[in-house]
């Protein structure tokens, strides 16, 4: 089970360097997004995932997948190839995965915190820098920004 709060950030609102955290290149694509099933390079990681429905809470299964099957099913995949640089930052008891987008969905950035119980994820009070709490709003899943990019109620600005 997979329990995340999701949150737009404004990059000019961030109190540090991001270079000051270790990252990593992800691209991903969807070859199904009800239910979704994605796939996933990570540096020099390959990874299939399947989520079921949900907004906060939703079921998620991890497989690994070879370079070449990757190569085989990113062909495949519906809508745009999403490409991030995530960033892995430290706050509290948990770890903030803060996406910088690139491509059409740029200059979106989102942060993503994972939780292992529905009251931690209740009680969380994020940091002065996070911005609106999108985590309800199905339009800043990364499966929908693969069909329709950037919401229109952010599209054409330049920061949140």
């Amino acid at each position: 089970m997979e329990i995340e709060r999701k949150y737009l950030i404004d990059p000019g609102s961030l109190p540090f360097s991001l270079e000051d955290y270790p990252s990593r290149l992800i691209e991903q694509g969807y070859l199904c997004t009800e239910p979704v099933v994605r796939v996933r390079r990570s540096d020099d990681a390959y990874i299939l995932t399947y989520k079921g429905a949900g907004l906060m809470m939703r079921e998620e299964h991890e497989f690994p997948l070879t370079a070449e099957s990757y190569a085989h099913l990113i062909a495949k995949a519906d809508g745009y190839i999403i490409s991030k640089k995530r960033y892995l930052i430290p706050f509290e008891n948990y770890t903030i995965e803060l996406d910088v987008f690139g491509g059409n969905l740029a200059p979106l950035v989102l942060a993503e915190v994972e939780f292992p119980t529905k009251k931690e994820a209740d009680d969380f009070i994020p940091p002065d820098w996070f911005g609106q709490d999108v985590t309800c709003s199905c339009d800043y899943h990364n499966s929908t920004l693969s069909r329709t990019g950037l919401p229109a109620q952010y599209a054409g600005k330049p920061f949140c």
